[in-house]
């Protein structure tokens, strides 16, 4: 191994932050151990997949595994010590944990300067005097670096703690402030509001689990991970169990304190049942667990919030409203698999923010239309029975988010800057599109934004499993609607790769993606997808010369232009008497290619010929032309001899060109003979390393012999798979590859050199260039060495 790999340590960045319907409480689930270690690998040794740097540290947070065995491990990220907040990032791995790509929230490789200049002590005067309310304590400003806009900066965070002007509502003020400049950069609270047999307020009649002790019972259900429902007695800190002497409970009247119980014991279940049945997710919080729900929580709360690990409800202008339906239920419990699944949670700020909230609106809608239940049912419309506008209004539609006023229904650069729950409505907006489709629908009228087509929808189960998978495996904390610097961490790029993984590259269901995006005005820079099939045929170089009895070749590279990919046979026409032509492979895929070698005999007529060489498939035929000029035979062979320069690498580098760097002389790798080699890749990273040059190949001669002795040594350890490659060359003046010879790599390894030797007939009469091509993935590395190449014609 030329260089060795830097050891990378790892620190646990934890963090908590909290969520409500109209604000957050998130925190970050036990680190695991590292599932996929060559996914680890990465982060030593191809910084660059990740943009980082020496001075970062990684930590696992979670991994999710498909049935295919494909693995997208989630990491945190610290920089110099300091936690960084928006360096999260996803390494995604094939089955057998392979390298396939990532998911970065940074736009580039971190570079900050970790001294503050603001003292931590003038830091907490200003979070104080951002604070609204009671106050009743101020924790030690932290430390650390700022990344949610996709760049560093150094920042303290300092967290106030007290209760919210209404005397009611506790409150756990994030306030980030510059440590270089002292700028109030931003705040978030951690309380985000909400804006047997049970008898509930929204709900009707509905069955509810509880758990008997001795003869009562308690509404503690056993079935969901003991998740419990306790009266607050119209308090802000006790919560007592509710108990039941038959199990029957409630009326459905306000004025029994039960009836709120049962809706929101109901609407956990429910919730917990959506996410197990559907997803696949073993409770909010993926360890079975169930949730905890407050209910009668303070005098005329009108309001509802998740804290991180429980629900709380208010019962609303005098006590007559509680905050329990079904959908407000599922939105807050969402924020909650929202801060499980992603690394820190969605930063609860600007586009982020937004599609936090509308996360939560999406799955507490899919999770009222999952209950099925009569009184309630689904309407694509946020807290619609609450009546917390006291009108009769819900909050939020996502058919037309901008009815209520302040929701965007389209992005626009403006939607960055308002209110998160506000900024949720172009998500909130595709997903109804998605789902359900533009224009009139049973549940509203979906307007387009601009110019847009159309969108034909695939149902909400589709949707709903498209924008969940997106959530789990792809999207970072501040991935937003539309990233110019960095385009791949994007919600339409995300949920393209979610549709992609469920449905297929340009289904009906990635094209529906791409539609309601841009329904909302959200574009990318994802590939068109074509509706109907076609390809095309190319010829690389277009002509060549051969002397009578000699051959040429030329690669036949074909595309898919529409649709999908077809078997693309090939024949050709035009060829000059006594010539024959040879396909290799006979027929491919559309988007693969093939040799064609075009052979003479020694009684060719001398002239230029246009030689038609055509694809066949089932759409059709297309074709390309090849201009073939042979001389007059009978010249025999001159020029015969070894055609290579500075074959043995012993003077020099020159004539060979690309990455000469690689042509010395090395105590680790001795050469064959001489005292100079070739040595390619074996950096145990990320590259690519080349040698080259250019030989004339004499018309008329018998052999044309290409040899070269290969020594292959590598740390890689497995028997099936080729990480690292070296493949041997054969280009056109153009630089096109007419042929591959052959493809070496760390299952060669091996001690000492082997020979290896090609016949180069087929070039006869052209000028070509032989390249050795070495790549090396992410880790462990493998060492191509080349000496004592030759070409001798004869």
């Amino acid at each position: 191994m030329r260089r060795p790999l830097a050891a990378v340590g790892a620190v646990l960045l934890a963090g908590t932050m909290l969520t409500g319907i109209v604000g957050t409480a998130q925190a970050a689930p036990a680190v695991t151990p590292d599932p996929a270690p060559r996914a680890t690998e990465v982060l030593k040794s191809g910084r660059a997949a990740v943009r980082g740097t020496a001075h970062d540290a990684y930590a696992v947070y979670k991994t999710a595994v498909d049935a295919s065995g494909a693995k997208h491990t989630r990491y945190t990220r610290s920089y110099k010590g300091l936690r960084v907040y928006g360096g999260d990032f996803v390494v995604h791995a094939a089955p057998d944990g392979s390298y396939t790509g990532s998911s970065v929230g940074l736009t580039a490789p971190l570079a900050v300067d970790t001294t503050a200049k603001i003292p931590a002590a003038k830091a907490a005067k200003v979070a104080e005097a951002r604070f609204e309310g009671k106050r009743t304590g101020t924790g030690a400003p932290e430390l650390f670096v700022d990344a949610s806009s996709g760049t560093g900066r150094l920042a303290w965070e300092t967290v106030v703690e007290g209760w919210a002007p209404d005397g009611q509502t506790p409150s756990k003020l994030h306030v980030i402030t510059d440590a270089v400049s002292g700028e109030f950069i931003g705040s978030y609270d951690e309380i985000e509001t909400v804006a047997g047999t049970g008898h509930s307020i929204y709900s009707g009649t509905v069955t509810v689990d509880t758990t008997l002790s001795g003869s009562t019972y308690q509404m503690i259900d056993p079935t969901r991970g003991n998740g419990r429902t306790c009266d607050m007695n119209n308090g802000t800190s006790s919560c007592t169990t509710i108990t039941d002497a038959d199990n029957t409970w409630g009326t459905g009247a306000t004025s029994n304190r039960q009836s709120a119980a049962v809706d929101a014991h109901y609407g956990a279940a429910k919730t917990y049942d959506y996410f197990k049945n559907v997803h696949g997710r073993n409770g909010i919080f993926g360890n079975g667990n169930g949730v905890p729900s407050r209910v009668h929580y303070g005098n005329n709360y009108v309001n509802a919030f998740w804290d991180g690990s429980q629900m709380t409800y208010g019962d609303g202008s005098g006590n007559a409203k509680p905050l329990v339906a079904i959908d407000v239920a599922g939105h807050e419990m969402a924020h909650g698999v929202t801060s499980s699944v992603v690394s820190g949670g969605l930063t609860y700020s600007g586009e982020s923010g937004g599609l936090n909230e509308a996360t939560s609106d999406i799955f507490g809608n899919m999770v009222e239309f999952y209950a099925g239940n009569s009184a309630d049912p689904g309407d694509y419309q946020v807290g619609e029975k609450i009546d917390i506008n006291g009108n009769g209004t819900p909050l939020r539609y996502m058919y037309n988010p901008s009815l209520d006023g302040s929701s965007h229904s389209c992005w626009s650069t403006t939607t960055k800057n308002v209110n998160v729950h506000y900024s949720s409505g172009p998500a909130n907006h595709f997903f109804f599109n998605l789902a359900e489709g533009t224009g009139a629908t049973p549940y509203g009228t979906s307007p387009i934004c601009g110019s847009a087509p159309a969108v034909t929808p695939i149902g909400r189960d589709k949707a709903a499993k498209i924008w969940y998978r997106a959530l789990d495996v792809y999207f970072t904390s501040n991935t937003s609607y539309v990233n110019t610097s960095n385009p791949a961490n994007t919600s339409r790029a995300y949920t393209l790769r979610a549709a992609t993984d469920l449905y297929g590259a340009c289904s009906t269901e990635y094209k529906a993606v791409q539609a309601a995006w841009t329904a909302v005005n959200v574009a990318g820079n994802d590939a068109t997808c074509s509706t109907g099939n076609d390809f095309s045929v190319a010829a690389s170089p277009t002509s060549g010369s051969v002397t009578a009895g000699g051959s040429a070749s030329t690669t036949i590279s074909t595309a898919v232009t529409g649709g999908a990919a077809q078997t693309v046979t090939f024949s050709a026409s035009g060829l000059p008497a006594g010539a024959s032509v040879a396909f290799s492979p006979a027929s491919v895929t559309a988007g693969a290619s093939s040799t064609a070698t075009i052979s003479t005999s020694s009684s060719t007529p001398a002239g230029t010929y246009s030689v038609t060489i055509s694809g066949a498939a089932t759409s059709g035929t297309k074709s390309t032309t090849y201009t073939l000029t042979v001389g007059s035979g009978g010249g025999g062979c001159t020029g015969a001899g070894q055609k290579l320069g500075n074959p043995g690498f012993e003077s020099g580098t020159s004539p060979w060109t690309g990455t000469t760097a690689a042509i010395g002389s090395y105590s680790a790798q001795p050469a064959r003979s001489g005292t100079r080699v070739a040595w390619l890749n074996g950096n145990g990273t990320t590259n690519t390393e080349n040698i080259a040059q250019s030989v004339t190949l004499p018309a008329g001669c018998t052999t044309y012999n290409f040899t070269f002795w290969l020594h292959i040594d590598s740390a890689e350890t497995t028997s099936s798979t080729q990480y690292d490659k070296l493949q041997v060359q054969v280009l056109n003046s153009a630089g096109t590859v007419l042929s591959t010879l052959a493809t070496y790599s760390n299952l060669n390894k091996a001690t000492g050199y082997t020979q290896r030797s090609f016949s180069l007939a087929s070039y006869a009469g052209q000028t070509v260039t032989l390249r050795f091509l070495g790549s090396e993935d992410y880790s462990l590395q493998t060492s191509f060495v080349v000496d004592d190449t030759a070409v001798n014609v004869s």
